[in-house]
């Protein structure tokens, strides 16, 4: 009996063992069925939009002019007629220096002149006397009338060196008064009384006047290549700085470098910027916003459709219900939108959520 119920369970088992075993190869069977695999995958038409955005990039403010002064003749600071702060006009008197070597050697150079003067003017009378009297035939050899003629220009030629001299001399003189070159701020004051001041490097490190233009302001961006031609001259743009962060500013562009800086790769672009209320300083730092104005000629495409991965930026064209990996480069970007270029062509169809799982040549089910 017992060896009934063995061989019972045994006929049992076996055929609940094959009935599994059938069971996992239908199982399989339908998992390789490709058509109950495949996942249908978004994709989107690419065409040909309008995009119109706006370029954040920090900017400088600098001085319309801005000028250090040094004095031109070692000497002392005699006078100072102003100080930081100070608004002066063209033409006004800063400072007067005192050089006492520098008058004597006016003195000495005034004194060359009046003798060379005197010394000129006897060659000339010696020569007219001489031509005058050699009217006379017999009375004055030809020797003598060529040696008188070669006196009167030498001392001609020692009396127009003299003068140069005595001018040289007294335009050293006007340097000991240093003037304004132009209207503006003294921004900064390097001495006191009775300094000694000079050349760069001989008496003087640092200058004696910074005078800054502070009425006119030049608001200085280094605009990257990728932007360089969206700008041009008469543009306006809008600008705000951290002193001021409520007052909206506006700036024309003026000056573009027309080439791009070998290190930032960037052109420099100059706007000028009124500032007769001089809320401005120079030296602040601008939070510039260039307009980017829309351009219809290119390609706009979800950013969700661009992948950045190891191989390289790119999106995945549907072909012939395949992937197909089509390099590009980036361009202008919004929040959820970018610009793209390369080998795509409008009516292309492109996943719309690209991913780096997707292989090329991997089936896609638009």
């Amino acid at each position: 009996m017992n060896t009934t119920i063995f061989r019972r369970s045994t006929v049992l088992f076996s055929s609940i063992t094959f009935l599994a075993f059938l069971s996992s190869c239908h199982h399989k069977e339908e998992s390789k069925d490709p058509g109950t695999a495949s996942v249908a995958i978004p994709t989107f038409a690419l065409q040909k939009e309008a995009m119109s955005t706006s370029l954040k990039m920090p900017g400088e403010l600098i001085a319309y002019q801005q000028v250090d002064l040094y004095a031109k003749v070692s000497s002392f600071v005699k006078t100072l007629n102003v100080d930081i702060g100070s608004e002066v006009t063209k033409g006004q008197l800063l400072m007067t220096l005192e050089a006492p070597e520098t008058t004597s050697q006016l003195a000495a150079a005034e004194s060359r002149l009046r003798s060379q003067e005197a010394i000129a003017t006897a060659s000339k009378a010696t020569y007219d006397r001489l031509l005058e009297t050699s009217k006379t035939p017999g009375t004055i050899s030809t020797n003598d009338l060529d040696q008188a003629v070669a006196k009167r220009n030498s001392d001609l030629a020692q009396l127009n060196a003299a003068r140069a001299a005595y001018k040289e001399v007294g335009s050293t003189i006007g340097y000991l008064q240093i003037r304004a070159p132009f209207s503006g701020v003294v921004s900064a004051r390097n001495v006191n009384l009775g300094a000694f001041v000079g050349p760069t490097g001989s008496g003087s490190a640092l200058p004696i006047f910074t005078i800054q233009e502070q009425k006119h302001l030049r608001l200085v961006v280094s605009i990257p290549e990728l932007y360089t031609g969206y700008l041009k001259d008469g543009d306006l743009v809008s600008f705000n700085v951290k002193s001021k962060p409520d007052i909206l500013f506006t700036a024309k562009v003026k000056r573009l470098s027309g080439a791009l800086d070998s290190r930032l790769r960037a052109e420099r672009v100059e706007m000028d910027v009124p500032n007769l209320q001089k809320q401005l300083l120079p030296g602040m730092v601008a939070d510039v916003s260039i307009p980017l104005p829309a351009n219809v000629s290119t390609f706009i495409v979800p950013k969700s459709a661009v992948v950045d991965g190891p191989e390289g930026i790119y999106v995945i064209r549907a072909k012939a219900n395949k992937a197909e990996i089509v390099p590009i480069k980036k361009g202008r970007e919004t929040d959820d939108k970018i610009e793209i270029f390369g080998n795509i062509a409008e009516g292309d169809q492109l996943v719309t959520q690209g991913t780096e799982e997707i292989r090329s040549g991997d089936p896609i089910k638009p």
